[in-house]
């Protein structure tokens, strides 16, 4: 497994980040002993760098992977945008996870500047955490090429979470090109970037090796956050990430893999998904939410929003 420095955080990461939303209540929803296992299979060959979120509800499965793996580095994420909603988080994710600090801590899902600016006091409080030692590097998530400039320049942020692959899938508001340039710009200035969605959410499966080998070219990142749901998938792209062919079997049969977004019968179109939907791809028809696939990156943060609990990733 291939080691680097995250940034100025001092942080040494492996480049490939365990992405813990496929093994979460929103996706695969694992088992904690199962989804626990999958974690553990990741470290034991070498990943040292997970990522979750407040909302993937996962933190149990961390908290019990990472009991004989005492030096990973575990970043998460909140919504929460006032200075007591992010101390809220931030306490919830040491509780949950059995440790007194949070190696990295972010601003989840950023939009825009205005979205930066409406989560000031967030910041704030993540900004004093860190000067405390319950937080040691502070970060934004974002699907925007805006939030990547904009989060280069300033002082308070360490870490840049952005979306990038070869295809370009899901990125907000702009071109491939668009986003490598803001991504260089911003580990010039000296942030660490590590990125999501290599693989499109499960729209590049078919391409995985290539996509993947792509991203690991491109100057400025750090690492990549891959998500995995089964030891087969660890596997596969703990070879990939250590510069080995991964078994030929093994991968053939996980690259015809294909997920979608299912919305039970029993939808009745509130539209609280289609509201919470970073991607615009949800729309309500005749009083069911119908999912556009073309924009939809199989992220499952919709069903975190549902009352009704009839969308799910399979």
């Amino acid at each position: 497994m291939e080691y680097g420095l995250l940034g100025r955080t001092g942080l040494n990461v492996s480049r490939l980040c365990f992405g813990s939303l496929t093994i979460s209540p929103l996706q695969a929803n694992l088992p904690l002993h199962e989804g626990a296992n999958v974690i553990r299979t990741a470290l034991s060959a070498g990943v040292n760098f997970i990522d979750t979120a407040d909302l993937y509800d996962n933190y149990s499965y961390i908290g019990e992977a990472i009991k004989d793996f005492p030096d990973v580095i575990v970043a998460s994420k909140s919504y929460d945008y006032t200075y007591n909603g992010m101390r809220l988080s931030v306490e919830k994710a040491c509780r949950e996870t059995g440790r007194d600090y949070v190696d990295i801590f972010m601003l989840h899902e950023q939009v825009s500047r205005l979205t930066l600016r409406g989560h000031r006091e967030a910041l704030n409080f993540l900004a004093d955490a860190k000067a405390q030692g319950v937080v040691r590097a502070v970060g934004v998530s974002t699907h925007t090429v805006e939030v990547v400039q904009a989060a280069a320049l300033m002082d308070e942020i360490d870490v840049i979470h952005p979306i990038l692959n070869i295809r370009g899938v899901g990125i907000l508001d702009g071109s491939v090109y668009d986003m490598l340039v803001a991504v260089k710009n911003a580990a010039a200035a000296g942030k660490g970037v590590y990125t999501m969605k290599a693989l499109g959410g499960g729209h590049l499966i078919g391409e995985a090796q290539a996509a993947l080998h792509w991203i690991l070219a491109q100057e400025g990142v750090n690492a990549v956050a891959v998500g995995m749901q089964s030891t087969a998938e660890v596997a596969v792209n703990t070879a990939i990430f250590s510069g080995s062919l991964p078994d030929a079997a093994m991968a053939a049969v996980i690259g015809k893999q294909k997920r979608r977004l299912l919305v039970e019968e029993w939808c009745i179109g509130c539209g609280s998904c289609a509201a919470k939907c970073p991607m615009g791809a949800l729309t309500i028809i005749e009083n069911k939410a119908v999912p556009d696939t073309k924009r939809c990156v199989l992220c499952g943060y919709c069903g975190a929003y549902c009352p009704e609990f009839c969308i799910k990733i399979i």
